[in-house]
């Protein structure tokens, strides 16, 4: 949508003008080149500082640690404890009809290899 292109274009510093047509399907290889070429310049908490409070549609992929105390998915009750393990809760979660909890993971120690055998 419009209005979200134009503040991630803001927030990466890029010039609309000197860009291909958001919508031009052909020229999205080089936009994608060209924002990757820009988000490595800085960390992702600088990216998380510059795009934060904005309606940019960009968000941090964040580790399960760091999920598990994010302010916006803690107050949607996105993760659950069951035995003492957390877990991220059902999804998607409807008014009228609520999910089953997950089940507590076997505790059975797994060596990795026997996996791929």
């Amino acid at each position: 949508e419009p209005q979200f292109y134009a503040l991630l274009l803001q927030g990466l510093e890029l010039d609309p003008a000197e860009l291909p047509a958001q919508m031009d399907t052909s020229k999205w290889p080089e936009l994608k080149e060209l924002f990757a070429d820009v988000f490595v310049r800085r960390t992702r908490d600088e990216w998380t500082e510059i795009f934060g409070g904005t309606d940019a549609c960009v968000t941090p992929v964040l580790t399960f640690a760091e999920a598990e105390t994010d302010e916006h998915l803690t107050a949607r009750g996105d993760f659950v404890d069951i035995d003492g393990i957390t877990q991220h809760a059902s999804a998607p979660r409807f008014s009228r009809t609520p999910p089953q909890q997950p089940s507590a993971p076997a505790r059975e120690a797994v060596n990795i290899d026997d996996l791929w055998r």
